[in-house]
């Protein structure tokens, strides 16, 4: 019995800490026994939480869960700075710390909206072909260009003996770390990360995730193991489906546009074949027609 369908899988991996996100798929693609995989979303070795694993033909749509928006719940302590923004890296300054917990809540609001981010040093971000963590090892900086993210929500949670909780939603390519010392930069005493989980991806909620342990006490339990998986087409239920003809799904198939009577006007569709299947995404051209945008192999 095979474990992972032809139509390709996801799993929502809880990420343990400490466990790097490439070393969390490895071991995955290990007990499930598949060659092709991959993440969607880098986290840290000392962030946990959700990691979505893509199997098979379902690699074909990681782009739209790197691109999806994000969730968090993360610690911070006030009163210091590292080197890497994070409890990983070296306490690089310490300050007073004299804010109180409505002070503090009125700067993280402030965070909201469309904000302005330097990407951090230690990130997987490259700089002339050369990753930039590689880079701040060697004591290397570099300048980095100041990107637009979108803060959709942020909510200041708890604070006691200099440690705050926070609950943030944002849009791709948000750095947590670097929120979390901009925080600090307002407050002019320094903060940096001491934990972090990542909450959901996309339309993926917390509920769904697999904890690590689970998938290692089920290794030799391929029901198990067949049942923690979700469909392809989860990837993609922010979109709209569009049902094809006989006809219309040849011609999809083979890579030509096609009208579809009533199909939304712009953006991405699942496509949907006459006997009910899932067979991929396309996109609305400027005239209306639907073109294959990524299709799997049944």
């Amino acid at each position: 019995m095979y474990v992972i369908s032809l139509e390709g899988n996801v799993l929502l991996l809880d990420k343990p800490i400490g466990l790097s996100s490439n070393n969390a798929l490895q071991k995955v693609k290990r007990i499930y026994g598949v060659k092709k995989a991959g993440h969607a979303g880098n986290l840290d070795p000392l962030a946990t939480g959700m990691l979505p694993i893509c199997f098979g033909e379902a690699t074909k749509f990681l782009q739209f869960l790197l691109n999806a928006d994000k969730s968090y719940r993360v610690e911070f302590k006030l009163g210091e700075k590292t080197n890497t923004g994070d409890a990983e890296g070296e306490i690089i300054e310490r300050h007073a710390v004299n804010v109180e917990y409505q002070q503090l809540s009125s700067v993280v609001n402030t965070f909201l909206g469309q904000i302005k981010q330097i990407p951090p040093m230690y990130s997987a971000l490259k700089y002339q072909g050369q990753a930039l963590y590689k880079l701040a090892r060697q004591g290397i900086e570099v300048p980095r260009e100041p990107r637009c993210v979108q803060i959709y929500s942020i909510q200041l949670l708890g604070f006691e003996h200099n440690h705050a909780l926070m609950e943030v939603s944002c849009s791709k390519g948000t750095y947590i770390r670097t929120l979390v010392e901009d925080i600090g930069d307002v407050l002019k005493c320094g903060a940096y990360v001491t934990a972090l989980r990542r909450r959901e991806v996309g339309n993926y909620k917390e509920s769904q995730m697999v904890a690590f342990e689970k998938l290692i006490a089920s290794e030799d339990n391929k029901e198990v193991l067949r049942s923690l998986l979700l469909p392809v087409e989860s990837l993609l239920t922010a979109y709209p489906a569009v049902q094809l003809t006989s006809t219309t799904h040849f011609y999809i198939q083979r890579g030509q546009a096609v009208l579809i009577p009533h199909a939304p006007t712009q953006g991405y569709v699942k496509l949907i074949s006459s006997d009910r299947n899932f067979i991929g995404i396309g996109v609305i051209l400027s005239d209306g027609r639907v073109a294959p945008k990524r299709l799997i192999k049944h």
